[in-house]
């Protein structure tokens, strides 16, 4: 049986009471300086369900640094240009190693694993780059994430991006190790400035749920009543999410949680309980694997009590 409507809203505040209420929360990304300054003691959540109702609870309001969440949308881009010619550049599998990695692509001959992990989704934001100045590539992106949260204030966080280049050196390399064997059409300092400022983009809790609400309804914008993408590739991007949306640790949280889910280092997490509802979680503290930690055990907290991992009861 489902949840009635009240039933979902008292269960996003619990959950955001009991969040609010833990003391271990992980470590935030130190390794971002603009990231290293946020506070570990917040926490949001919003859920979208499926008619409309939002419910939201903690910090829901306050943007954050979406990081590799952005990935989702890039990805969804990518493959409307190109349908599936995408996956001769990017792999579908699981990589089990950690998410700036570079020991597979060595083996695999530049082609990363999956588009998840950030040498996978430099290929992504390469193509989308392709016949594009810069600026203009990033409008598209920023654009299309304003279209489908239905929301204007949506941002690139410029002082992220410019610390992510200052540092980026690991994607650097895996950047132009891919272009090595040709893998990349563009200037790697080009695409590498997409992608900083792309994962740079701030959003709300709430936000990113009204962004990610297309996934949840089988590739159909809410509002507009427009097919974003294909119901098949819906399926198909939300399976690559639960198979791949949170690097080594992707197999944890299919366990745990049951949902397609895509995390980033600034601690946010999309998470999608398809038919049912879209789901953003915030909370800047990481776990080993680079996965907010507070936001795993929220997720896996609302699945159960909603009832609405894929796997069943």
């Amino acid at each position: 049986m489902s949840a009635t409507l009240p039933d979902l809203e008292s269960t996003v505040s619990e959950i955001a009471d009991e969040m609010r209420a833990r003391s271990d929360r992980g470590a935030v990304a130190h390794y971002i300086p603009e990231l290293a300054r946020v506070d570990a003691k917040h926490f949001g959540i919003a859920v979208i369900a499926a008619d409309g109702t939002v419910a939201c609870g903690g910090d829901s309001d306050m943007p954050f640094s979406i990081q590799s969440v952005s990935k989702v949308f890039t990805l969804t881009l990518a493959l409307g240009r190109y349908g599936d010619r995408l996956w001769r550049r990017v792999g579908r599998e699981p990589s089990g190693s950690p998410f700036n990695s570079i020991v597979q692509l060595e083996r695999e001959q530049g082609i990363p694993r999956n588009p998840f992990i950030n040498a996978g989704a430099i290929a992504v934001t390469d193509m989308i780059l392709s016949g594009h100045q810069p600026r203009e590539a990033l409008g598209e992106i920023l654009s299309f994430m304003r279209f489908l949260a239905d929301d204007t204030d949506v941002i690139i966080d410029e002082a992220v991006a410019a610390s992510e280049q200052r540092t980026g050196f690991r994607n650097a390399a895996l950047a132009n190790y891919m272009k090595s064997f040709g893998v990349l059409d563009n200037p790697v300092e080009l695409t590498l400035g997409v992608y900083f400022h792309q994962c740079a983009i701030a959003m709300s809790c709430k936000q990113l749920a009204m962004a990610g609400r297309f996934l949840a309804q089988s590739g159909c914008h809410p509002k507009t009543g427009l097919q974003v993408i294909q119901p098949e590739r819906a399926r198909r991007i939300n399976a690559v999410m639960l198979t791949c949306g949170h690097y080594d640790g992707s197999g944890e949280f299919a366990y745990r949680v049951g949902l397609p889910g895509k995390s980033g280092v600034g601690g946010g997490i999309l998470a999608i309980a398809p038919g049912k509802a879209s789901i953003a979680v915030w909370s800047p503290g990481l776990d080993a694997a680079g996965n907010s930690h507070l936001g795993r055990v929220a997720l896996e907290a609302l699945s159960k009590r909603m009832n609405w991992s894929i796997f069943g009861a």
